[in-house]
């Protein structure tokens, strides 16, 4: 055999081991387009909302216009005041309900309470005892009576319709009695029926009681008060 031919095997082929790197891929997502953040401005529409009406005050009660615009100066004249604003006025109207009653019969509450109110047009306030009694089985905090305080507007309205409408309708009545001043200028009175004030209906009556009514003026004697009552209207006994 001839040693001149190359007895080196063949190398063998390199054979590509790596596999093929694969693509890569875009991992960033796509920016999102800007939007805008400004909201689109409204168009402005020809029909408009209606302005509110504009609320006209409630008309004062009559017997209040007569006493600012005639009354104050008569009576300014009668008592000899040199300022107007010395003239007396009605400053509250108290009326007060006791209800003994009530403590073996709860349901004389509600009774005389929405009778009360339907009077007043006002929520009375429950008065509740402050001291126990025990003869009378009284506890401390038991409600035993009702009261209606009334300012303003209303107090003019109520007296209105008691002196014109509901007096009238007292049993026996030939007015009040002139010696039920306090001395201060408060008129004191009690009726014994509700059923004289027309906002009572006689038929639905459940419970027959009695008030006491307590006028307060800002007289400082008995006589400057009797002329302003008087002159608001309210019906007293003759002079004998």
């Amino acid at each position: 055999m001839d040693q001149d031919k190359d007895t080196k095997p063949t190398e063998p082929k390199d054979k590509e081991t790596k596999r093929p790197e694969p693509k890569e891929k875009e991992s960033k997502r796509p920016e999102p387009k800007e939007k805008d953040t400004k909201r689109p401005e409204p168009k402005d529409k020809e029909s408009k909302r209606p302005e509110p009406k504009e609320r006209k005050p409630p008309t004062p009660p009559r017997l209040k216009i007569f006493f600012n615009q005639e009354l104050r100066k008569n009576l300014m004249k009668q008592l000899d005041y040199k300022n107007i604003y010395q003239v007396p006025e009605l400053k509250k109207i108290v009326i007060n309900i006791g209800l003994g009653e009530a403590i073996a019969d709860q349901k004389i509450l509600e009774i005389v309470r929405d009778d009360l109110a339907k009077i007043t047009g006002q929520a009375p306030v429950m008065t509740k005892c402050k001291k126990p009694i025990s003869n009378f089985k009284i506890r401390k905090g038991m409600v035993i009576g009702m009261k209606v305080t009334l300012r303003g507007a209303i107090m003019y309205e109520f007296f209105d319709r008691f002196v014109n409408i509901a007096s009238p309708r007292i049993r026996d009545f030939r007015g009040f009695a002139r010696d039920s001043f306090d001395g201060r200028g408060s008129y004191n009175l009690g009726l014994n029926e509700q059923t004289i004030f027309p906002e009572i209906e006689y038929d639905k009556v459940k419970k027959i009681f009695g008030m006491d009514i307590a006028i307060v003026t800002s007289a400082h004697k008995d006589a400057d008060a009797m002329a302003l009552l008087e002159g608001l209207g309210m019906p007293f006994t003759k002079k004998k």
